[in-house]
């Protein structure tokens, strides 16, 4: 068999920022909060430090970066005003919800909660798995089997509640991330705000609020757009005002589940038009900005080879165990290593990995993520 051709220094891995499991990742707050609300889960050490208080809510925008917040302080002056004294956290790998969500819900790293990217392989398939939309031939609670942080809290006596859109109320990555905590639809920001509300009304309790539009927004227009803007005064105006609504003893603690990059035309590659990026390749997977490519019998050495050879500085491009050995996915399950792609390929700067055929709709998309940048993987922990 051939072996994998080291990784070269000057190309592979530049400017890459590191997960920061056990300190100040994803999977570090709800851990973070259960100690600070005097219930702590005490095999989740962790350096993130929050006040006592009886009750906390985690209000989490997604696609906030760290970054975007910082450069468009001014659309966004009660988030901004939160910002000196905080902490800059990081999102798991890949920096994409539905593993950013997990994380948070379950405070287990990617590589424990296995949902490993926007699309994984299903082992022993040849078929993807969306973590957003599911699969019904797939349990999640044999996909995921741990106990999630929510769930334990509310079992040592937290009353522990999601307030979220009333279509994610039952979906597999509900039941995947969040089970154990009460579930409160609500599809507006008055609605979510009341529900927030009555819920931190019980102590001690964590309430988990949840926001979408920001991300979508990003997606669909780019976070250089004026929409993207306007979204995000509209997010800080809900902080704000979810702030104002709540008593001063309970706390508001406002994360993020990733940044994102604007990816233009001119930077993308896509495999179905390069001579020999498909071949040795069985599945891909993953997403734009972070693949996971699963490769045929025998082949990983010459996929690896080839892919580093067509992207050079664009991309940083492992092998699995490469990957693993880095520390990306935090300790890795025997279960959930086959999940992972043969090769893992994750975009510089606004470099995006496309196949029109396999997923046209991520050739229409303008904001991307899922990458190690700073702009995807940084992100705010910011205390109201």
């Amino acid at each position: 068999m051939t072996s994998v051709p080291p990784v070269p220094s000057a190309s592979q891995g530049a400017g890459l920022t590191e997960p920061a499991y056990g300190d100040r990742s994803l999977a570090d707050v709800v851990p973070s909060v259960a100690r600070a609300l005097g219930v702590p889960l005490a095999d989740h050490p962790t350096g993130l430090e929050l006040p006592s208080a009886p009750s906390y809510v985690v209000f989490l925008v997604d696609g906030l970066g760290a970054e975007l917040l910082a450069r468009h302080a001014h659309a966004a002056p009660y988030l901004a005003s939160l910002v000196e004294g905080s902490v800059t956290g990081t999102a798991g790998v890949p920096s994409t919800t539905a593993t950013s969500l997990t994380s948070l819900g379950t405070g287990l790293p990617p590589g424990a909660h296995g949902l490993v990217g926007y699309t994984a392989r299903i082992p022993g398939t040849n078929r993807l798995i969306n973590h957003l939309g599911w699969d019904k031939h797939v349990d999640p609670l044999e996909w995921q089997p741990h106990p999630t942080a929510f769930g334990r809290l509310a079992r040592a006596g937290v009353h522990v509640t999601s307030v979220n859109k009333r279509d994610f109320d039952g979906s597999g990555l509900t039941v995947a991330s969040q089970r154990g905590a009460t579930y409160v639809g609500a599809d507006r920001v008055g609605e979510r705000i009341a529900a927030v509300v009555a819920a931190s009304a019980h102590t001690p309790s964590l309430t988990y609020v949840y926001d979408s539009d920001l991300d979508w927004t990003g997606h669909k227009f780019g976070v250089a757009s004026s929409q993207w803007l306007q979204q995000l005064a509209m997010v800080d105006a809900e902080a704000e005002q979810l702030r104002e609504a709540l008593p001063s003893s309970t706390r508001l603690l406002v994360v993020a589940d990733h940044g994102m990059v604007d990816s233009p035309t001119q930077a993308r590659v896509d495999v179905d038009a390069v001579d020999g990026m498909r071949d040795g390749v069985a599945l891909l997977g993953g997403e734009a900005r972070f693949r996971h490519v699963y490769c045929s019998a025998g082949a990983v050495a010459d996929v690896v080879a080839t892919w580093r050879e067509v992207l050079g500085p664009r991309a940083t491009v492992l092998a699995r165990e490469d990957a693993v050995a880095r520390g990306w996915f935090g300790a890795v399950h025997p279960g959930v290593l086959p999940r992972l792609g043969d090769v893992m390929v994750a975009c510089h700067e606004d470099v995006a990995v496309v196949s029109s055929r396999d997923f046209a709709y991520e050739t229409t998309l303008v904001g991307l993520h899922g990458s190690l940048t700073s702009a995807e993987m940084s992100i705010p922990i910011l205390l109201g």
